[in-house]
């Protein structure tokens, strides 16, 4: 008579049990998937004279030759991403996430920001994207000005509707910041989490733009851990020695083995992106492949938490 389905059952358990009683090994984590942004290759091949825009194809095959797992365009229009992914199938690489400008503090300006995003996040998402990052734009990009209240609160109603709508679309926006919206006391940075609904609107924790708009502190990005921990999606990664940008991720100014234990202790399992980018100043010792090579293997031990 064959064995019924409960007994074969029973049978697995119990050779499961035996293993596991023998010091059988566990099944192995999945490997960590660490993804890269754009922005520090760009700045890589500046350094190096050499054209990023004309050599897609070569950036993305030095991004997978690093052993990275996926690429975070700064996407600007449909077809942007329409160009992409015959190549990021090409190089083997994913595209979790995709990172797009907006500007949300404008009445009328908003409204059409938020319906090109819907735009591009659409065609993002057949491809397996699940995070839309967006940094709301300044009133003007390296200036001193900043929003005043009215701004910031108009600001903050659209990033929640755009939230929204992504939500429905089943993404996931992510708030990112920089360091003007650290000016201030951080009122619009703070605004942007206080007056938004969480269910709507999570964070991109890019923790040396926490770290730098605060005036190099510790102290304030731990500050923004505890109180928004629990929202973030996604990481941005960057380091720097004496508060100027590392060539490679790895140790420097910011504790980053203690934020990834603080964050897995709030339950948060963040999108990991590489954004070791180089600025005046950075040392000049390899070039963007090696960098990001080594960035990615500091990234895997520092983040081992959220393996699996």
């Amino acid at each position: 008579m064959p064995d019924s389905p409960l007994s074969r059952r029973r049978f697995v358990a119990a050779s499961s049990l035996a293993a596991r009683a023998a010091g059988a090994a566990p099944p192995p984590k999945e490997k960590l998937h660490v993804a890269t942004n754009e922005y520090p290759w760009g700045t890589f091949y500046a350094r190096e004279k050499r054209s990023f825009s004309d050599s897609l194809d070569g950036v993305l095959g030095e991004v997978a030759a690093a052993g990275l797992n996926g690429y975070e365009p700064l996407a600007r229009s449909p077809e942007d991403v329409k160009r992409l992914e015959p190549l990021l199938r090409k190089h083997g690489l994913a595209m979790r996430s995709l990172y797009v400008n907006s500007t949300l503090h404008v009445p009328g300006q908003a409204e059409k920001s938020i319906d090109d995003v819907l735009k591009i996040a659409g065609v993002a998402h057949a491809i397996g994207t699940r995070i839309i990052v967006t940094n709301p734009s300044p009133l003007r990009w390296g200036g001193q000005d900043n929003k005043d209240d009215a701004q910031i609160r108009f600001q903050a109603e659209a990033l929640d509707k755009l939230g929204a709508a992504l939500a429905a679309m089943g993404l996931t926006l992510a708030y990112h910041n920089h360091d003007m919206e650290l000016r201030n006391a951080a009122r619009e940075f703070h605004h942007m989490m206080v007056a938004t609904d969480p269910k709507h609107v999570k964070l991109c924790l890019d923790a040396h733009w926490i770290f730098r708009g605060s005036g190099n502190s510790t102290v304030a990005l731990s500050d923004v851990v505890e109180l928004y921990g629990r929202r973030v999606v996604e990481l941005h990664l960057r380091q720097s020695k004496d508060g100027i940008w590392t060539e490679v991720f790895g140790d420097g100014d910011i504790d980053y083995p203690a934020l990834a234990k603080r964050l897995a202790a709030l339950g948060a399992k963040p999108h990991l992106v590489l954004e070791q980018a180089v600025e005046k100043g950075s040392p000049n010792t390899m070039n963007a492949l090696e960098a990001h090579r080594r960035g990615q293997e500091h990234a895997r031990s520092v983040f081992a938490v959220f393996a699996g």
